[in-house]
């Protein structure tokens, strides 16, 4: 049986990668589920697959989370320590899908349990992506992605040498406001923003798909994973979701990945690599399908890529900075305490301050330093909304 444990297990992600399981539970043994406030899902699914360990990411949730587990044989814990220490419990695959920066320190410490960590976590690539990359290294731990557009990629890769890639092609589905007119952005609200028009997925990626900004972060984590210059990497808005990524080599070929819009594929093609199974999700009907189209994207309507863009330019911390003042952002705007179009204008204010701060960008990338400055580019961002409502 394959000890794996799933970190952020009452999400989107988490809940498919459940569901994959549960399909043939005699095949593993569950270490440990992690979730947040969800914590009477978090029960439920402990119970049905029988974990040894459950954790809520919040420690004043931890009598409800025992209460709901009573007598069960699962033990509770709750907290961020308690998160790293579910994943320093041996497992030979995890999935890392705990929404936000919150994901990197449990990350980390399954690597250097020589852990295969299934990566739906984009942030933990794009704050601290060489220390990542090295960590897995070091301990012969393996990272495989599970974003539907850098698994395509993988895919696609198979077989081939990355010097022989000539460009990497991720597409985005253009999110909520894909067709709005550009001058009712301003107003546009938190429910319109919740509503993608083609995943079935949580509130925080989808308003950020709407935003473009989880786009921006998959460019940083395409180049960040697969070592390509930001040159290499283009964006597309596909509005169909059916095609995940292309792959351009150098003798003109172009290899795509298409599939429907279903995260079941990415999570079973990590949970069963490198074996392909059979999978619970839609075969596509080409013929039925008729037509695909592709656009570039408007920068004028997600300018979150040019960020982005800079962000790589940077290097350093910058990425870390980027998506603490994205979170913050986000935050704001879900509270109602800040516009839509605020959220972009208050990243790149954090951005230009950290650039004219000394040595804060160029800091050794230790854990200890991602988080420090994950801290203050938070700080930054609400000072950032005062003074824009001020």
């Amino acid at each position: 049986m394959r000890k794996v444990s799933i970190f952020g297990a009452t999400g989107s992600i988490g809940q498919n990668t459940i569901d994959l399981i549960a399909r043939d539970p005699d095949a593993y043994d569950v270490v440990a589920l992690t979730g947040g406030a969800n914590i009477a899902q978090l029960a439920v699914d402990a119970r049905r697959l029988g974990a040894d360990l459950a954790v809520t990411a919040y420690e004043d949730r931890l009598d409800e989370l025992r209460a709901a587990l009573d007598r069960s044989g699962v033990e509770v814990a709750a907290g961020q320590a308690a998160l790293t220490e579910a994943a320093s419990r041996p497992a030979d695959w995890v999935m890392s899908a705990i929404v936000g920066a919150a994901g990197l320190a449990p990350g980390l410490e399954a690597l250097e349990q020589g852990a295969t960590l299934a990566l739906a976590n984009k942030e933990t690539l794009v704050c601290a992506g060489r220390l990542v990359l090295e960590t897995a290294e070091a301990h012969g731990a393996r990272l495989l992605p599970v974003d539907s557009e850098h698994s395509a990629v993988f895919q696609a890769l198979v077989g081939e040498e990355i010097a022989a890639v000539e460009r990497i092609v991720i597409t985005a589905s253009g999110g909520a406001f894909r067709d709005w007119p550009l001058e009712d952005l301003a107003n546009a609200t938190v429910e319109q923003a919740s509503c993608h028009p083609n995943w079935n997925m949580g509130q925080r990626i989808t308003i950020d798909s709407a935003s473009m900004f989880n786009k921006a972060l998959e460019v940083i984590e395409t180049r960040e994973y697969f070592g390509v210059s930001p040159e290499q990497i283009e964006v597309l808005v596909h509005p169909e979701s059916m095609v995940h990524a292309l792959v351009g080599f150098r003798d003109g070929a172009l290899m795509a990945h298409l599939g429907a819009p279903d995260m079941r594929h990415a999570i079973g093609y990590a949970l069963h690599w490198p074996d392909r199974r059979d999978l619970p999700v839609e075969r596509l009907d080409l013929a039925q399908l008729g037509q695909l189209h592709f656009r570039a994207p408007d920068e004028a309507r997600y300018p979150a890529l040019s960020l982005a863009r800079q962000v790589m330019a940077r290097g350093g911390l910058a990425g870390a900075v980027f998506n603490a003042a994205k979170e913050r952002a986000l935050d704001l705007f879900i509270a109602r305490k800040a516009g839509f179009l605020d959220m972009v204008a208050i990243v790149e204010t954090v951005l230009d301050r950290f650039e004219g701060s000394s040595g804060l960008l160029d800091a050794t990338m230790t854990l200890d330093n991602v988080s420090e400055t994950d801290h203050l580019a938070r700080k930054w961002a609400d000072d950032a909304m005062i003074k824009r409502a001020g």
